[in-house]
């Protein structure tokens, strides 16, 4: 049986039936079998109990909680947590030796999809994006070979992502446009859209680093933290332009998204309603799940599955030197 991932989206309890999980809330019962279940969101208030947490560690199963306002905040990993003591001792190594190189390709990555998604727009008839897509292109890479400290890698990886964000008006609805990203708690609809989207993508990415066997605490372009799991900030960097915000712009400007419709009222339209955040998910799963031929490995694989080779390519960098190059759109259609 196929793994999916389960969201959920209104107030409830989750408990344990048989071999079943089992949520209730004021619709009634919804019924799914454990061995179906890879993965669970919870995004709402929720009640478990330590029975079920026991029969969701000895499934496997991950599951990630967020905050009233759609914010991470924090996983349940089961018992056997797969860390390779070697591994996170060359891990923090690399961080000493290496870790340059790996936030300059991290930066390389991000300026290079969002000049593949940027592109698309361009291509058709939004010639105003043309100075910004040269900068990324040309100037950027430039910028990175120089000899430069984590702070100016940072610096430039700040612009990119401003510039990013000056360019939404340009094909996005006026309802939708942004005036500065405001991120805790979002002020508009387009801060709530790329506040949800990118926590997703975080606990997304926790999942498939969980999966292979790095330390979710080193980390090379954010500064390693006690209160985060900073690998994964750095990981779901480079996916950010290709699955967030493609999902953003599709489900905007093909009015599956609407102010009026998706966002709460009562919260001056700053935050995703039940309805808003089902038709959000829906699209970013089928993301996801979207099928590219992997140049190296000369198969299909979903863009999920990218994220987590991205980590088994850290892992070879740190194990057999071999260049870290993130995930590229252009070179995975």
């Amino acid at each position: 049986m196929r793994k999916s991932t389960k969201y959920l989206l209104s107030m409830g309890e989750l408990k344990k039936k048989d071999n079943s999980l089992v949520f209730k809330n004021e619709r009634g019962h919804t019924y799914t079998p454990i061995e179906s279940v890879r993965e669970i969101y919870c995004l709402n208030e929720i009640s478990l109990n330590s029975k079920l947490f026991h029969f969701l560690s000895n499934a496997g199963v991950i599951v990630h909680f967020f905050n009233y306002y759609q914010q991470y905040a924090g996983t349940f990993y089961p018992k056997e947590q797969l860390v390779s003591g070697k591994l996170t001792v060359m891990q923090a190594k690399l961080f000493e030796t290496k870790r340059l190189d790996v936030a300059k390709s991290i930066v390389n990555g991000i300026a290079k999809n969002i000049h593949y998604v940027l592109y698309h727009y361009y291509k058709h008839g939004k010639t105003d994006l043309k100075p910004y897509l040269d900068w990324l292109k040309k100037e950027v890479p430039k910028l990175l070979k120089k000899e430069i400290s984590v702070k100016q890698i940072l610096f430039i990886e700040g612009e990119i992502w401003r510039n990013f964000y000056g360019t939404f008006h340009l094909f996005l609805p006026e309802s939708f446009v942004m005036n500065k990203r405001v991120r805790r708690p979002p002020d508009n609809p387009i801060n709530a859209l790329i506040s949800f989207g990118n926590t997703i993508l975080y606990s997304k990415t926790l999942s498939q680093i969980y999966r292979a066997h790095l330390n979710q605490t080193i980390s090379y372009l954010h500064e390693p933290g006690e209160s985060r799991f900073s690998l994964s900030l750095d990981l779901c960097e480079v996916f950010k332009p290709i699955i967030v915000f493609k999902t953003i712009f599709e489900t905007v400007n093909n009015r599956k998204l609407q102010v009026g419709k998706h966002f709460d009222k009562d919260l001056n339209y700053a935050l995703l309603n039940e309805a808003g955040r089902k038709v959000f998910i829906e699209a970013l799963e089928e993301r996801l799940s979207s099928v590219i031929l992997h140049p190296r490995l000369k198969r299909k694989v979903t863009l999920e599955t990218a994220i987590r080779l991205d980590a088994y390519k850290l892992i070879k960098y740190i194990l057999e030197d071999q260049p870290f190059i993130p995930f590229n759109a252009k070179e995975m259609v």
